[in-house]
């Protein structure tokens, strides 16, 4: 008998989609499993499961009603009731009216368990240790939609890094490290998970989108040779593993589910392997070539093929429901668009709940041309290959960047963690841009052992190297915290040696307006974190509300009334005020020295009081 799986994300924000559950939906479906994928609020999920369960009684009691259109009027009178709702969904109907009663108290009450229909395994992925509690709370939430809590699965980053506590929490015990090893899951067979292609299919049914979604993931390397103390790879992927064919991967994700335009690479440090040429040659020979393009396929044909072979029902009704809605917002100055659209209303087509797999396929050849024509003006993009991680500037030399300038790969990432790499940093950029790739990004640690002063040393040198090489080099700082240590695991609070919550508040700011990243342009750079040391220092202390919107304050005068007031404080007031400051908490403060008040008036600004 075929086993109902599902497979969640916790609802935290990220870029990239769940590899590691897109293999296991691989796996279960081999295996001839039902495969549901969620990620959102489990009571919405919980809801939809109550939805699925009352449907068939709807429409035994009333089948003259189109019950999925109303779905969404089920579902509020179930979470809140209230007589107008329970009035429309009755129709006078005593039966329907004591049904919709009943479930709404049975919701309320949480005694849905009872008669809900549940899944056989549960599987659930973890990513970082700062979204512990909403993994927490996932986890314990799911436990309850599964027959039996022993085929509650739990992997990935947090629970490998972990386990312990993530067991203490939810009485579940975690599977540790990458399913490279056969029977991982429980199952007597000799798949191997990490090693099977990824099933595209089930980001379809969800309604989160993820930023990159039009790429192929994967990795060709595991591991890293290197054992940086602030690094968890070594914990995650201990051995290193110099190839990974990928190309078959990729033809049988292309020969499924289309083309897809990115090749984005997940390797901690390809450099290191000792088949590197070989691996460009193998990225090359899927289509990613120095120059190569990539023009969208037809995806309505390809969601209709997927669902005449019953690849995923859920996720192709979805699929097609938001290409109807595409092709008719690219043509709304089409009068053709309103026969289509009157056609789509008619047969329920525009929303994912009422669209039916019937209805799709009796329209098919009428929508079909319109479809033809919209994928015939797309026109040829670039293609990109990401080593997302960012390659060892260590082991950066003339062979290697002249062999990767033979594929596309856009942006070349760079780490440089500390200042005292800067040589090594500097002198891997000049071989880089040397061989072509003038488009570079990187990872900049901060709140490490790192001071201030480092990191915009480190910022400043790559706007320096920017402007001599012609390069363009965007810079991601990104804060360190201890990920296995409590209490930090459980947020982002940690505040390294050589900083304060202040200091640490200050570059998000600043951050805040450039959006998290730092790029090209001397001029930015220098009005975002100063010309010099002395410029940069006088912002971490400057109040956050007038970091965050500089140019009304400065304009008004504010921010000239507010460093007037601090410079001319005295080494010993100072020596008061400064502490006070880098606490970064200024309520219930006690000083009698009215010139340090008047200072500490200026960070009780509020966001609220600039007038943008």
């Amino acid at each position: 008998m075929n086993r109902e799986v599902l497979l969640i994300e916790p609802n935290y924000k990220n870029k990239y989609p769940p590899i590691g559950l897109m293999k296991i939906a691989t796996y279960y479906k081999l295996l001839g499993d039902n495969v549901t994928f969620f990620k959102g609020n489990i009571q919405d999920l919980i809801l939809n499961r109550i939805y699925d369960s009352i449907l068939p009684y709807l429409y035994t009691h009333k089948n003259d009603v189109y019950w999925e259109t109303k779905k969404d009027k089920i579902i509020q009178y179930l979470k809140k009731p209230n007589k107008e709702l329970l009035s429309e969904l009755s129709y006078s109907n005593k039966i329907l009216q004591g049904f919709f009663e009943y479930h709404s108290k049975y919701y309320k009450q949480k005694k849905y368990i009872d008669y809900i229909k549940k899944w056989d395994i549960v599987g659930i992925t973890t990513l970082f240790t700062f979204y512990w509690d909403i993994t927490i709370k996932t986890i314990n939430d799911a436990k309850m939609l599964c027959n039996d809590i022993k085929n509650v699965k739990v992997g990935g980053i947090l629970a490998t890094l972990l386990p312990k506590q993530l067991e203490e929490e939810t009485g579940i015990t975690p599977i540790i490290g990458v399913l490279d090893k056969a029977g991982m899951l429980g199952d007597n067979n000799n798949y191997i998970v990490d090693s099977l292609p990824l099933d595209y299919s089930i980001l379809n049914e969800i309604d989160y989108e993820y930023p990159a979604s039009n790429a192929y993931y994967g990795y060709m390397t595991r591991g890293c040779v290197n054992k940086c103390k602030f690094c968890v790879v070594p914990l995650l992927e201990p051995t290193y593993i110099n190839h990974i064919p990928l190309k078959e991967s990729i033809i049988d994700s292309s020969n499924k589910y289309g083309e897809k335009k990115d090749l984005l690479l997940l390797d901690n440090n390809i450099l290191a392997s000792n088949k590197f040429n070989e691996i460009i040659d193998e990225i090359k020979s899927t289509g990613f070539y120095k120059g190569s393009t990539y023009t969208e396929p037809n995806m309505y044909e390809i969601s209709i093929n997927n669902l005449k072979l019953g690849i995923n029902d859920k996720a192709y009704i979805r699929s097609i429901v938001k290409l109807y809605i595409t092709l008719l917002k690219s043509n709304d100055k089409n009068n053709e668009m309103h026969d289509i659209y009157s056609k789509l209303t008619e047969y329920n087509l525009l929303q994912f709940h009422t669209a039916k797999k019937d209805h799709i396929f009796e329209i098919h050849e009428i929508i079909k041309p319109y479809f033809e024509k919209f994928y015939k003006r797309k026109r040829p993009k670039e293609r990109y290959v990401d080593f997302n991680q960012g390659i060892d500037a260590r082991k950066i030399n003339d062979d290697n960047m002249k062999k990767l300038a033979e594929i596309p790969i856009r942006p070349v990432r760079i780490a440089f963690d500390h200042w005292s790499q800067r040589d090594i940093y500097e002198k891997a950029v000049r071989t880089a841009v040397k061989y072509g790739h003038k488009y570079l990004s990187n990872y900049i640690l901060y709140n490490y052992n790192d001071t201030p002063s480092d990191l915009y040393n480190r910022l400043k040198l790559n706007v320096d190297l920017c402007e001599e090489l012609g390069a363009s080099i965007y810079s991601f700082p990104m804060k360190y915290h201890p990920i296995q240590e409590e209490p930090f695991f459980r947020n982002r609070d940690y505040i390294g040696p050589h900083w304060n919550r202040k200091f640490i508040r200050a570059i998000q700011a600043i951050l805040n307006s450039t959006k998290g990243k730092v790029g090209r342009g001397s001029s930015f750079f220098y009005k975002a974190f100063g010309r010099n040391l002395d410029e940069f220092k006088k912002l971490l202390y400057m109040p956050e509300t007038l970091i965050i919107y500089r140019l009304y304050y400065e304009n008004n005068g504010i921010t000239n009334l507010w460093w007037n007031s601090f410079s001319s404080l005295h080494k010993e007031q100072l020596d008061i005020i400064k502490p006070i400051i880098e606490k970064n908490n200024f309520n219930d403060i006690n000083i009698s020295d009215n010139k340090i008040k008047h200072v500490l008036s200026f960070y009780n600004i509020k966001r609220g009081d600039a007038i943008v």
